[in-house]
């Protein structure tokens, strides 16, 4: 865990005027860092603003990941560490040496956890929706499952959008597809190929994040997918040890999108959390 003296702060903030990423910000108090997952944007998480908003207090800082969204390509090799860097340095001009919370969702949440790490003392807790865990060959997954399929829709999308929605969605249907098209969709067309595919042969480092610090005693939620057959929901428990004060729920009827899925459960968590993080700060 980093040491948080008074220079290495003011390295920090250097560091950090030097990478900007690309974010939407709503509310006041203490901030809430949202990262979305490995080829999407901001908009994936937007789903989850209603439980924000029936709250005060929480300032919520949506941001796009590097070469996602309108955030800017990292320049250099295309590594776990450029990104986790580019992260940290996002998080240092926007929240500076404030207590914060995160949540993460996918490879978002392998960057949660990175946060913790460099972090820790600084962050109150972390939300890992669907958390990348291992590295794709690694994985325990369940049977790739479409609880629902209309075949008339399909056939009326086009090659590369019916290509990506079929490959992921739970439920091939108009609700699924309308949560598909507005979430998840746009980060999907707008990213940086080259990059993403870059990234995705060397996004996970050698050891996992908890390998720097052990155990965390921050609130945490830990939300996956029954049906998940991209990331699974058994290689999860193994986060359990490393945080002690976590909430696991795997959720039925939801594959890796799992908040578009069943997004009144996940709210119930995710309101939960915050206000466990809100009792627990007083």
């Amino acid at each position: 865990m980093t040491e948080d003296t008074g220079s290495s702060r003011r390295a920090r903030t250097a560091r950090a005027a030097r990478y900007p990423l690309h974010h939407v910000e709503f509310g006041s108090g203490t901030p809430v860092v949202l990262l979305p997952g490995h080829t999407t944007d901001h908009r994936l998480l937007l789903p989850l603003e209603p439980v924000f908003a029936a709250r005060r207090g929480w300032r919520r800082l949506y941001a796009d990941l590097p070469g996602s969204g309108r955030s800017p390509r990292l320049t250099g090799p295309l590594t776990a560490e450029a990104m986790g860097e580019a992260v940290l340095r996002f998080v240092d001009r926007a929240v500076g040496d404030a207590p914060f919370a995160v949540v993460g969702i996918s490879y978002g949440a392998r960057l949660a956890r990175l946060l913790i790490a460099e972090r820790g003392p600084q962050v109150l807790g972390a939300a890992l929706v669907a958390p990348l865990v291992r590295p794709s060959g690694e994985r325990v997954l369940p049977e790739r499952q479409v609880l629902t399929r209309d075949r008339a829709l399909l056939a009326a999308l086009g090659p590369d959008d019916r290509e990506a929605f079929a490959g992921t969605a739970l439920y091939q249907d108009d609700a699924g597809w309308s949560a598909f098209r507005d979430h998840v969709l746009p980060g999907i067309r707008g990213h940086h190929r080259e990059d993403a595919a870059a990234l995705l042969k060397a996004h996970l480092s050698e050891e996992p994040p908890e390998s720097r610090f052990g155990t965390h005693d921050g609130t945490h939620l830990l939300v996956t997918g029954r049906q998940d057959h991209v990331v699974g929901w058994r290689d999860q428990l193994d986060l359990l040890e490393h945080y002690p004060r976590a909430t696991y729920a795997v959720v039925d009827g939801a594959g890796h999108h799992v908040h578009l899925d069943q997004p009144d459960a996940v709210h119930g968590l995710l309101g939960n959390w915050l206000d466990t993080l809100a009792v627990r700060q007083v």
